[in-house]
């Protein structure tokens, strides 16, 4: 290709010098002539090297009768279309990708995945516990399938089986729609109530093994049940409320009136409602701290005459040092309850609460402790108090490793239990990320 451009270049070399001399006046000098016939001659040379070379490229076709290549104008390139949770919205002549080029091929199926939660205790007590609080030897107290998918760029739906030793239900189900009119987000489906801090966490995102006395007491449910808290079919809508450096978001939910031993609907107009408001600060860059109110309203096992009304206020502080992030981390909340249940001849009044610390003191490792207190909902002169201590371990962030030793004194009769428990957490396929 070079000898051919250069071949070109003496070509026009010569043309150029043949035209000057045919405009000069005068006739060409034996100087001129000698140039001019070394010049055909080295042409000459050039032309028989560029026939060897076409004969070798097999009688290609010679640089004159080549197709021209025609080069189409530069055009800006085309905008990206938009993306909503990962997924590229599809636009005219192309497909919607999502994530990395591979994932192309399931962009109808939904992100599964599958965790296991292993529990074991232990129990030496006064008295026994076992008619109060029956945690079985071994069990693989819940198996928690997810299926998470993008409907469309309006909606996303998220689902999640908990599969138990005794059958499988719907733990949640439900769409959002996260692009409303006015700021508004709406989930319609079975969900876990945004009651309190800890009511719509999921089993595995605790971190404890169990969960407070308070709410086995005033929320409804047994030790380690995954139905333990509020947890029906609704509608639930929220919005951001501008409040400068403060997040404050505001939910209102309407469901069924159907949530454990906490509410019960009789009749269609059975249904129960839960307001809650919660504002989250940065104090620094390594602390925050978030506040939140709750109130419920429902129907209980009595009859559609009487009312079961629930309240709440939390606090947590979070500290974590930007550069030794994955070392050190503290987190230190605190919940109370308050129930105002209606009987036939009584209103009955209980109150509960818990508090806790837990401290990432080394790389993959975290120590906590917690202290609960509860009266029950049926009899506030009953009143259980507890305490625990945690010790977790995280291989990876696909299983985590706990031990939690947990001393509960019971007030109907004073009997103590003193439990040791272990718990094995793992995870396989994909998992979204829970409320933070």
């Amino acid at each position: 290709m070079k000898t051919q451009m250069f071949a070109l270049t003496v070509v026009s070399a010569v043309c150029l010098a043949a035209g000057t001399a045919s405009a000069q006046t005068q006739a060409p000098s034996a100087e001129w002539q000698a140039r001019v016939q070394s010049l055909e001659e080295q042409v000459k040379q050039l032309k028989a090297e560029l026939d060897a070379l076409r004969g070798q490229m097999g009688g290609a076709a010679p640089a004159a009768q080549q197709p021209t290549t025609v080069v189409a104008p530069a055009t800006a390139p085309a905008p990206e279309p938009p993306s909503l949770g990962g997924l590229q919205v599809p636009t005219a002549g192309s497909l919607p990708v999502y994530g990395a080029a591979s994932a192309g091929s399931k962009i109808f199926n939904p992100d599964v995945g599958m965790i296991g939660n292993f529990i074991s205790a232990t129990e030496q007590s006064r008295g026994g516990s076992e008619s109060i609080a029956p945690i079985p030897f071994a069990t693989l107290q819940e198996s928690e399938a997810s299926f998470q998918a993008i409907v469309d760029p309006y909606a996303r739906a998220d689902f999640f089986l908990a599969i138990g030793e005794e059958g499988i239900e719907v733990e949640e189900g439900y769409v959002t729609f996260p692009t409303l009119p006015g700021g508004l987000l709406l989930k319609a489906g079975k969900m876990r109530a945004n009651f309190g801090r800890l009511n719509a966490f999921h089993n595995h995102t605790l971190p404890w093994i169990d969960r407070p006395l308070a709410m086995y007491n005033l929320l409804g449910g047994s030790p380690l049940d995954p139905d333990t808290g509020i947890k029906d079919a609704g509608v639930s809508v929220s919005r951001l409320i501008p409040a400068g450096k403060l997040f404050v978001e505001a939910t209102g939910e309407v469901f069924r009136g159907d949530s454990g031993t906490v509410f019960k609907s009789n009749r269609r107009s059975d249904f129960s409602t839960i307001e809650h408001l919660r504002a989250y600060a940065d104090f620094t860059e390594e602390t925050n701290i978030e506040l939140g109110g709750s109130y419920a309203r429902g129907h209980n096992e009595l009859g559609s005459d009487f009312l079961t009304q629930l309240y709440s206020t939390d606090v947590t502080l979070r500290w974590r040092p930007l550069s030794r992030a994955i070392y050190r981390s503290l987190a230190a909340r605190t919940e109370l309850f308050w129930s105002r249940r209606e009987e036939p001849t009584v209103l009955r009044r209980a109150f509960g609460g818990y508090a806790s610390m837990d401290y990432g003191f080394r790389r993959r490792w975290f120590a906590g402790a917690r202290y609960d207190w509860s009266e029950r909902a049926n009899d506030a002169s009953i009143q259980d108090r507890g305490a625990s201590a945690v010790l977790t371990f995280w291989p990876s962030e696909f299983s985590q490793v706990r031990s939690q030793y947990r001393r509960t004194r019971y007030g109907d009769d004073g009997r103590v239990a003193n439990e040791l428990l272990f718990q094995v957490l793992f995870t396989i396929g994909a998992h979204g990320a829970h409320p933070f």
